[in-house]
């Protein structure tokens, strides 16, 4: 039987439909050129256009996991990330929103097409899709730190949905469990802060990081 798997088309979302781009009225102490924004609300800050510091991609990427996620702003949010790391995004099982949402749009703004996203039905239907990758998942009850992963190219990073994380099923028999130790007496993170503070250690572990350029001709 073939995994019950499906690679979602790529996804072309422009920014929210009350936002939109007036022409170049300034430049900032740089002399690079700013590109006011403005809302149904008003004018906001004007978002600078100019070079942007790149990091080459980790090959193979790290994919990461939300399994049954409920806010759609979280995910919007971690497919932004996603799209800055060139990490492909895999959605998985049923979703507490439709990913033509508006909440989902905004939250990931124009960079939708930038992600390789997929759906799976159900986790096991992951695992069978991907029988060779290692897993990390991450768990608010886990007894080690994130900081101690032996993050690897190409590992998945596996977070559970917003309101009780990822299922005792899941976490069953996996020896990569990990949490993210918190200094106050919260239950959790907020789903999309945890993928990025993962995700950017992950990089940075490994090297990614260390070697930075700027990318004179980035137009976004």
């Amino acid at each position: 039987m073939q995994p019950a798997v499906t690679s979602a088309p790529k996804i072309t979302m422009l920014a929210h439909s009350r936002m939109t781009e007036s022409a170049v009225s300034q430049e900032d102490n740089g002399g690079h050129p700013q590109v006011e924004l403005t809302t149904g609300c008003g004018k906001v800050t004007p978002m600078p256009k100019g070079p942007k510091l790149r990091a080459k991609p980790l090959d193979p990427p790290f994919h990461v996991v939300l399994v049954e996620p409920e806010i759609p702003p979280n995910t919007g949010a971690v497919a932004r990330t996603c799209a800055a790391t060139q990490s492909p995004l895999h959605l998985v099982g049923p979703l507490g929103f439709q990913t033509d949402e508006q909440a989902v749009r905004r939250a990931g703004l124009d960079y939708w097409h930038l992600v390789d996203l997929h759906r799976h039905e159900s986790f096991e239907a992951f695992e069978r899709a991907h029988p060779d990758r290692r897993l990390h998942l991450f768990s608010s009850n886990a007894a080690r730190s994130y900081l101690d992963a032996d993050f690897r190219p190409g590992d998945a990073l596996v977070f559970g949905k917003e309101s009780v994380g990822l299922d005792p099923a899941v976490l069953a028999g996996q020896d990569r469990v990990w949490g993210i130790p918190t200094l106050g007496a919260v239950r959790s993170l907020n789903l999309s802060n945890a993928v990025g503070i993962v995700l950017y250690e992950a990089l940075r572990k490994l090297g990614a990081l260390d070697e930075t350029f700027a990318d004179e001709g980035s137009e976004i």
